[in-house]
């Protein structure tokens, strides 16, 4: 990889990521298809609890014969379709099944419930969506069938829903059958010769800078928002990910994380393809066991994890049981990195070249990853330097640079950043300003070498685990409760997940409220973590003279009253 140009002793808070690399100038179809001919019998897919193994001349082979299916089905360019599911093969195929027919993938959380399904599906008006029959406590089928009963009562590709008016075709995973759904195995098997012919037509026809993926962030304003991603984006992004790994064609990446989130389908699935690597995929979901087993027998040179991953793999009983000495990088993301965790991997797991790295949703994701070659130190204790064709300032208050090391909020610039959010102009305008820099919220800073510490948030996200959860959205779900007047739910530090979520209520004058009734509340209607872990009832909240909630000291005496410690973090 040819790394960056920095400027050597940087004096304000401004990095360009200059590079001799250039990015690519292809949609995903079409790269996918230049590297299963440069690698036709190298593997590509592996899929643990499947048994599913492919070379890259299948793995094409298969998306096309699904591209071709879903146009047969009626879909076009521009469709939304949705996809809600754990990990799976058939996950990785819609990925790049539905890139080629120009399809726009809409990831839906496999935590979400019957609220969080029906906004997403119609934030975006998904006329397809693909879901599996269940996974852990999640009953997809029966939730689907809340939302629209009509289901069983319509022919398959003909819902007429009250609730999903954009939804038409439902599509279930596995070989039982459903009322008013059809099975994805039919969907390749409906192709005929008219459907790869357009299949062909289009692989010239679609743009890179065309929509192929909308992720939803939770947003401080409540609901849902939709980061609408191109080729251009996440395959770029992807592709120097894995240059700052040094993947090639003979690296076999075990990927954990879920492919819903950036983390799985970018720094996982396309780092792998733009290299030529093997994606193995050791489950469903994550299981520290599965994942070691799955590194020992395939192989596996790199793993990627949150650190709450990493750390239940080195706590593993059987953790000695295992060799992992073809292991030597990975990523590890998604949440705060504890440095000693850092430590303990590259030692203990063989992941000498482990790097962190940083980004958000709307910057597809990376804007900052430690290299291979950064020293140990600076791998553990940052979240590296700026990404190649991208540029970030650390700002004031008032818009402008600061000098390096001061903390102020990070501005990304470049091709990584997304379009907008779906259908929301206002929201889009608040986060992306008129010189194209998005705003992430987060207080960072830069040292005189380019390296970036994320210091803190101004916005109020918590992340528990890798889980981004805004607790705005938290508090409107809260809010529809007929005995809550009030409520302010914040983030508290959590040794396991790195934050955990604390609610502070005050019940309607007159009424009673327990805590279990509204553990209640929120279960089966709002994704697990997003369920306070405390709770308190109170009178009140601390507020300035102004009006304003000070949730920083509803933060301390939580702290003070569960005596708890922040990990220490890069």
């Amino acid at each position: 990889m040819a790394e960056p140009t920095q400027t050597p002793l940087l004096t304000r808070s401004y990095v360009h990521g200059a590079s001799p690399t250039p990015l690519i100038g292809d949609t995903i179809g079409v790269h996918l298809d230049r590297m299963a001919a440069l690698s036709p019998e190298a593997d590509a897919l592996v899929v643990r609890h499947q048994g599913v193994r492919m070379t890259y001349a299948q793995f094409r082979a298969e998306t096309d014969r699904l591209a071709a299916g879903l146009i047969a089905l009626g879909l076009k360019p521009g469709d939304r379709i949705g996809i809600w599911s754990q990990n799976n093969s058939e996950w990785v195929l819609t990925q790049f099944a539905t890139a080629k027919a120009g399809l726009v993938l809409v990831n839906i959380n496999p935590a979400y419930r019957t609220h969080e399904l029906e906004y997403a599906l119609n934030k975006v008006g998904c006329k397809a969506l693909i879901l599996a029959a269940s996974f852990k406590s999640s009953d997809y089928l029966g939730m689907l069938r809340q939302v629209a009963p009509e289901l069983d009562r319509c022919a398959p590709g003909h819902l007429d829903s009250h609730k999903l008016p954009a939804l038409r075709t439902v599509i279930r995973l596995g070989d039982e059958m459903s009322a008013g759904m059809l099975n994805f195995a039919d969907i390749a098997a409906g192709a005929r010769d008219e459907h790869f012919a357009e299949l062909e037509r289009l692989r010239d026809a679609l743009q890179f800078d065309e929509a192929i993926n909308i992720q939803f962030t939770s947003g401080t304003t409540g609901n849902p928002k939709g980061a609408t991603l191109t080729h251009h984006n996440i395959l770029n992004n992807g592709f120097f990910i894995g240059e700052a790994m040094r993947l090639t064609e003979r690296d076999r990446l075990c990927i954990p994380v879920p492919f819903y989130h950036c983390f799985g389908m970018v720094l996982g699935n396309l780092a792998c393809v733009t290299h030529r690597a093997c994606m193995v995929i050791p489950g469903e979901g994550f299981d520290a066991e599965a994942v070691l087993s799955t590194v020992q027998e395939e192989h596996c040179t790199g793993l990627h994890g949150v650190p709450t991953m990493f750390i239940s793999i080195l706590n593993h009983p059987r953790f000695g049981d295992f060799d992992l000495s073809t292991l030597r990088t990975g990523i590890m993301a998604g949440s705060p990195c504890p440095t000693e965790v850092m430590k303990r991997v590259a030692g203990e797991m063989n992941m000498g070249e482990i790097t962190i790295a940083y980004g958000m949703t709307e910057t597809s994701p990376v804007s900052f990853q430690s290299s291979v070659d950064d020293p140990l130190e600076r791998r553990v204790s940052t979240v590296g330097r700026i990404q190649p064709h991208l540029e970030v300032k650390i700002v004031d208050a008032e818009g402008r640079i600061v000098p390096v090391g001061t903390p102020g909020e990070l501005l990304t610039r470049g091709y990584s950043v997304m379009q907008g959010y779906w259908g929301d102009e206002e929201r889009t305008r608040e986060a992306i300003d008129a010189g194209r820099w998005m705003h992430t919220g987060d207080l960072a800073t830069l040292d005189a070498e380019g390296y970036c510490n994320i210091v803190g948030r101004i916005k109020d996200m918590v992340i528990r685990g890798g889980e981004n959860i805004y607790p705005r959205e938290v508090e409107e779900f809260l809010y529809t409760h007929p005995r809550i007047k009030d409520v302010q739910v914040f983030g508290v530090p959590d040794e396991r997940f790195g934050e955990q979520l604390c609610a502070w209520i005050h019940v309607q004058d007159g009424e009673t409220l327990t805590e279990e009734e509204v553990l209640e509340f929120c279960r089966g209607s709002i994704a697990h973590y997003k369920v306070p872990r405390y709770i308190r009832f109170v009178d009140g909240f601390p507020m300035t003279v102004t009006g304003k909630i000070q949730k920083f000291i509803m933060r301390q005496k939580m702290v003070e009253e569960l005596k708890l410690e922040a990990a220490k973090t890069a």
